[in-house]
């Protein structure tokens, strides 16, 4: 996988929309942050464009996502914020520039698409918090995001969980994934992430006990879930019952659908839709081990 060239201060930076609506005050601290990172944060045109929920039409977003794409001065994007839309312009985006001088794509979400899409040309992305969560998150997820875009060592370390399955198993492979609606909804398309060999992360927010599952057993239908390294579970949050109970919760689905299989699954990492959503470089190559107290990802 190509690694993006890592960010020097005073590079200029893209700020942009391609999802949910986005007002300037939303971002403010973001950018603060970002300048006092030496960066110079540049923003589209249409950043804060505005269509019904959507930041702007799908010709103001698709301008903004290919000028960035294009500009060999912009050297990273950052996405202010995600919801949807990114889906309604990706096959409208040109990114025969972005192969040849690729840059680092920041963000998560509905930004699942762009980390599904760009995977298949072998580019890295950075799954991690948009511009709009910088003010609602942990410090720590800001930080890493500035650890991985400048070039330095990133290591994780949180705590077993008792649905864990394969104590004790050491796992190697490349990390792929992102928010799982966004997964299932590229599936039989352009943008189909593959996911053989590898390591898969999902995460999710405001979906029904068996929204999650009917994702899950469409994933394994694809072939996505038969030859995984491990599977990495996130942030699961506000995961509903329906009228008529269910009759499992999240962990139990997960351990369900993929109980044919002999990998490890890890649950409770913290990224996703939770004020501690930690960067994942998506193409990078992680160890991940497990002892009787924590998990530990070390990307190499």
């Amino acid at each position: 996988m190509t690694t993006p060239p890592y960010l020097q201060k005073t590079d200029r930076v893209a700020v942009i929309s391609t999802a949910k609506r986005t007002e300037p005050h939303e971002i403010e601290e973001a950018l603060a942050t970002l300048k006092s990172w030496g960066l110079e944060p540049v923003i589209g045109a249409n950043a804060f464009a505005t269509d019904g929920f959507l930041a702007g039409t799908d010709e103001q977003r698709t301008a903004d996502l290919q000028q960035m794409l294009d500009d060999t001065s912009i050297k990273a994007i950052f996405f202010t914020k995600g919801g949807y839309g990114t889906l309604r312009i990706i096959d409208s985006i040109d990114f025969t520039a972005f192969k040849q001088n690729p840059k680092w794509l920041i963000g998560y979400s509905d930004i699942t698409l762009l980390h599904s899409h760009i995977h298949n040309f072998g580019i890295q992305t950075l799954h991690a918090v948009m511009l709009q969560g910088y003010a609602k998150s942990s410090p720590e997820s800001s930080e890493s995001i500035r650890k991985v875009v400048f070039g330095e060592s990133l290591n994780y370390q949180f705590p077993v969980d008792e649905h864990n399955r394969g104590e004790g198993e050491e796992v190697k492979g490349t990390l792929v994934g992102g928010n799982l609606s966004m997964l299932y909804a590229t599936i039989g398309s352009e943008s189909e992430m593959d996911t053989n060999g590898k390591i898969l992360f999902i995460e999710d927010i405001d979906e029904y006990l068996y929204h999650y599952d009917r994702m899950l057993v469409s994933l394994k239908r694809a072939g996505k879930l038969a030859n995984l390294k491990a599977l990495v579970v996130g942030a699961l949050i506000d995961i509903k019952e329906s009228t008529i109970p269910f009759g499992r919760d999240a962990y139990q689905i997960t351990l369900e659908q993929t109980a044919q299989y002999s990998y490890p699954v890890y649950f409770n990492f913290p990224a996703g839709h939770t004020p501690d959503n930690r960067a994942l470089i998506m193409g990078g190559t992680i160890m991940i081990t497990e002892d009787s107290d924590s998990v530990k990802i070390k990307f190499e």
